[in-house]
């Protein structure tokens, strides 16, 4: 597997405290890798880093060994707690896709991601935010990320606040990604979760 990230002598401050410093990191392309530590350990921050939303106050993430690769497009990160916009499922779940300018088979690529997530198509396109439970606005917010085949899926805390048949779910999507060539990074405390799923682990802190 060819490698997808490199990074050395990472560190991120935010004022005085360093929120993270790793010395070396690495995935390869298909790869899942489990991040872990205790609260406060910098995961969070590792994963916005990797999301390219942040940069870092030290060394420097090279990504598909190409400097000029529109990288924000390629790597998309789901926050503990996702946000949607105001509208139906089937706009939240295509919005990237219309952000870039692709405007065919909308409908297909939305039933095709929301089915990755254990979610029906047909009851659940039409539905507004406010109509959706916790599980589900995550496992939506899940669907548009996954909608535009990312290189990187970064996942912090995928399973918090989800009863079992939604994590299970994640879980059912993130082997999707997996096995589309996709790496898929994960900050959890879940071991019960991540076990069995991903290759390796790095602990920070």
């Amino acid at each position: 597997m060819s490698a997808l990230y490199a990074a050395r002598n990472l560190a991120r401050r935010y004022g005085e405290r360093v929120a993270l410093r790793l010395l070396e990191f690495t995935v390869a392309r298909g790869e899942a890798v489990a991040v872990t530590g205790a609260n406060g350990a910098g995961k969070s921050t590792l994963l916005r880093l990797l999301a390219f939303l942040d940069e870092p106050d030290e060394g420097a993430i090279v990504f598909y060994g190409d400097p000029g690769l529109e990288k924000r497009r390629q790597a998309t990160l789901l926050l503990q707690e996702p946000y949607l916009f105001k509208r139906t499922v089937f706009e939240n779940v295509v919005f990237g896709l219309r952000a870039r300018g692709q405007t065919r088979d909308l409908a297909a690529k939305a039933a095709g991601a929301l089915a990755v997530v254990g979610l029906d198509y047909a009851a659940f396109a039409k539905r507004e935010w406010f109509e959706l439970s916790g599980g589900e606005i995550k496992r939506v917010a899940l669907a548009a990320r996954l909608v535009l085949d990312p290189l990187a899926l970064l996942l912090d805390e995928p399973t918090a606040n989800l009863d079992a048949p939604s994590a299970e779910a994640v879980r059912r999507a993130v082997q999707v990604a997996k096995d589309r060539g996709a790496a898929v990074i994960a900050a959890s405390h879940d071991r019960d979760w991540l076990g069995g799923l991903f290759d390796r682990e790095i602990a920070l802190g």
